[in-house]
């Protein structure tokens, strides 16, 4: 591996015009099909084989004009008032006559019909139809629908707009550029110098361009979820900005070791690049693994993040050595540009210990090593201690509720809680079907009355039928919320006494009702993520133990890593759960309203943790390796892996680390606890587990930590990570051509 990616870089160096060339090529190409190809997001997270997504899409064939998107636009009379006055009433049905006469709207029902009026007279709810279902509906048909009640608002009375309809793709705006500009101060104080950061950024800016440029080019023919694109943009510009920071670390290490920067980036490319190889490739199958769990808009947000990962190895192990080819000794701070090389390593190599023993990473590491025992039990403890919290956590898709406050569909729900109670936001549906309009109006009345006797219950509307009358719908209204555990329980509780009924679709019997809605789809999509986490999180923990058994040629570095990663994600989940779930400090992070975490965020993390956990056990622990294959003494070669890469790790996390914050800053809830749970994630595990408990473990285990037994030897294939096959024919070609110059000379 280190030889290949050697000659790559080597030839990336001196062919750097036309790599350069090539990859603003490709931008340019993927740029132009991104605007020619580029298709809609959806903002649906549907799993198909679930009971409500099989109801939504028997409404779609059989019932089209009901499939459709919802929306609820609630009316408030002043305080002191009511909406049954002849005023109020002519309020209302103007409003209602303006939304039977937008564009794609099927009809909206004014309240006095459909009773949707609240016992004080001051709330009335609006129930409107759009024939598209949500995904399809226009921005100008949205806009068109939020503007609804201009003139009642201008005769004192509250409009407010909700539902479905207005579920839209999260903005990513300039918040992220924060994040961005973090970043850049990071690498000009890590390197000392402009061109060094400055390329860096270039380098991963142009990966981060050309993954994004073609997640959007295949978006015409994959359904992309609206956060897709945005964890995609989160996850190229960290690792992109990373694998860029270690391959140029390495690369002015091995000028100052006194290389020709040609040679310099060759080697750089050999050796920190094999590392990002492999840290890349931990990424991109975490990712792609989460098509395991047979969910597809989760597949597709995995496939979507690991195909820009994937564009930032390889603009990191092409680019990268060409643009270093372009800034030469510039790379390096000013003092020590002006040093010759001298294209021998001998001298350095030999004083390289003696030069980097004051720095803090060297002095940091003998720290640990002779504290270990009681760093080891401290920060297993610590950790958790911080991991309690996620015993309690719950998870749901977002609703209204947790919108930000002032936003139209927050002003909506908010109204709706008030005037009718919880519920209203979050209807149930129960979709009856039969071969006859008989039997299933039939059937209809006998499960409106066994549902309406349950706890739970306020209300089931009367059935609307379709127009063969086969097909009849029966909404109920919880008394808690959308995202409530007793929500959940009801959900339970219909399902049972349906199929007690003989009437669920799992039978066969002439009529079939289903339950459905966007409530009950979303507690079906949580169900379902609950159940594949554990399977998830164990395949991770078997692939990191198989290729870190390959890339160290160890059982007990692998078996370490594992432990590790389990101690950051335990720890990541408490306090995202803390802060999300129970509203300790969210005021911190700008939230308005806690609530469970989004259904995906926990079997997300647990993919994304482990790819960037396994990143910088990569390259401080094969740091290790190169320096204990070596020669160097285990404890040594912890020391030396700590003392080199600590101030590159340390970089690399905090650059990630702001990164991920940036999207903090964004108002939507889940983007913004997707980028808290991440950025915590890597403080934790880069500073806490990897730079603490790491060599803490590494110096205990001594010589045994680099054991594998004979059998796994013979079959497990040398990738050689650290260079050493690298090193010794670097060698043999340098002897003989010192022997071939000694013998033209004699």
């Amino acid at each position: 591996m280190a030889t290949l990616l050697y000659r790559l870089g080597r030839t990336a160096f001196r062919r750097r015009h036309l790599v350069v060339a090539i990859w603003l090529i490709a931008l340019v190409a993927l740029g132009a099909a991104a605007l020619a190809f580029r298709g809609p997001t959806a903002s649906n997270f549907s799993i198909p084989g679930t009971e409500s997504q099989a109801a939504l899409d028997q409404l779609q064939e059989q019932f089209p004009e009901a499939s459709g998107a919802g929306g609820t636009i609630i009316v408030v009379a002043p305080e002191g008032q009511q909406l049954t006055t002849e005023d109020g009433q002519a309020a209302v049905l103007s409003v209602v006559a303006e939304a039977n006469e937008l564009p794609g709207v099927v009809g909206a029902l004014s309240p006095f019909q459909t009773g949707t009026v609240s016992p004080d007279g001051r709330y009335a709810l609006i129930n409107v139809q759009f024939a598209d279902p949500v995904d399809e509906v226009t921005t100008e048909q949205r806009d068109a629908y939020e503007a609804v009640g201009e003139p009642a608002r201008d005769a004192g009375y509250q409009v407010a707009t909700g539902g479905e309809v207005l579920n839209t793709e999260p903005h990513v705006g300039s918040q992220e550029a924060i994040g961005v500009a973090i970043a850049l101060v990071v690498l000009i104080v890590t390197f000392g110098s402009l061109v060094a950061a400055g390329m860096t950024m270039l380098n991963a800016l142009i990966g981060v361009g050309a993954g994004m440029a073609g997640l959007f080019a295949l978006s015409g023919v994959v359904s992309l979820t609206s956060t897709a694109p945005v964890l995609a943009l989160m996850l190229g510009l960290a690792v992109g900005i990373d694998y860029s920071l270690f391959i140029t670390s390495r690369h002015r290490q091995n000028m100052l070791d006194g290389l020709e920067p040609e040679e310099a980036a060759a080697r750089a490319v050999g050796t920190a690049g094999s590392a990002v190889v492999f840290a890349g490739a931990t990424v991109v199958i975490a990712l792609a693994g989460l098509a395991v769990v047979g969910i597809p808009f989760l597949t597709v947000m995995g496939l979507a993040a690991a195909g820009t990962v994937s564009v930032a190895v390889l603009v990191a192990i092409t680019l990268q050595p060409a643009l270093l080819g372009y800034a030469g000794r510039r790379v390096l701070p000013r003092r020590f540009r002006a040093a010759q090389p001298t294209g021998n390593t001998e001298k350095t190599e030999n004083t390289e210990h003696a030069e980097n023993t004051e720095t803090f990473g060297f002095r940091w590491a003998r720290l640990i090593i002779k504290l270990r025992i009681p760093v080891i039990l401290l920060g297993v403890a610590g950790l958790g201690a911080l991991a309690i919290p996620a015993a309690d956590m719950r998870i749901a898709l977002p609703d209204a509720s947790t919108a930000p406050v002032g936003s139209t569909e927050r002003t909506a729900s908010d109204l709706i809680s008030e005037g009718f109670g919880p519920g209203f936001n979050g209807r149930l549906l129960m979709v009856v079907s039969g071969d006859s309009a008989e039997s299933t109006t039939a059937t209809a009345g006998q499960v409106a009355t066994t549902v309406q006797g349950l706890d739970g219950v306020v209300a089931v509307t009367p059935p609307q039928p379709s127009q063969d009358g086969q097909t009849v719908i029966l909404a109920v209204i919880p008394t808690a919320g959308p995202t409530d555990a007793e929500t959940e329980e009801l959900v339970e509780r219909i399902r049972e006494e349906i199929a007690v009924l003989g009437l669920s679709p799992d039978d066969d019997g002439a009529v079939q009702v289903a339950l459905t809605g966007a409530t009950a789809v979303g507690i079906d999509v949580s169900d379902k993520l609950s159940d594949a986490m554990p399977v998830y999180l164990l395949l991770v923990v078997g692939l990191s133990i198989l290729l870190l058994m390959l890339v160290f040629r160890s059982i007990l570095v692998p078996v370490k890593a594992a432990a590790g990663f389990l101690l950051t994600v335990g720890a990541a989940f408490g306090i995202t759960v803390a802060v999300f779930q129970w509203g300790w400090l969210s005021g911190l992070v700008g939230l308005d309203t806690a609530g469970p975490l989004v259904s995906f965020l926990p079997i997300l993390l647990i993919g994304i943790l482990f790819g960037l956990a396994m990143d910088y056990e990569v390259f401080l622990v094969s740091r290790m390796r190169e320096d204990f294959v070596h020669g160097d003494t285990a404890t040594q070669a912890t020391i030396n892996g700590m003392g080199h890469g600590a101030r590159v790790v340390t970089a690399a996390a905090l650059i990630m680390t702001a990164v991920f914050g940036g999207f903090i800053l964004l108002d939507d809830p889940v983007i913004k606890s997707m980028g808290f749970a991440l950025a915590i994630g890597v403080l934790i595990d880069a500073f806490v587990v990897r730079m603490t408990i790491v060599p803490a473990v590494m110096s205990l285990l001594g010589n045994a930590a680099w054991r594998l037994p004979r059998p796994l030897a013979r079959i497990l294939p040398n990738v050689d990570i650290e260079g050493e096959q690298l090193r010794v024919r670097l060698a043999a070609e340098r002897e003989a051509q010192l022997v071939s110059t000694g013998t033209d000379r004699a």
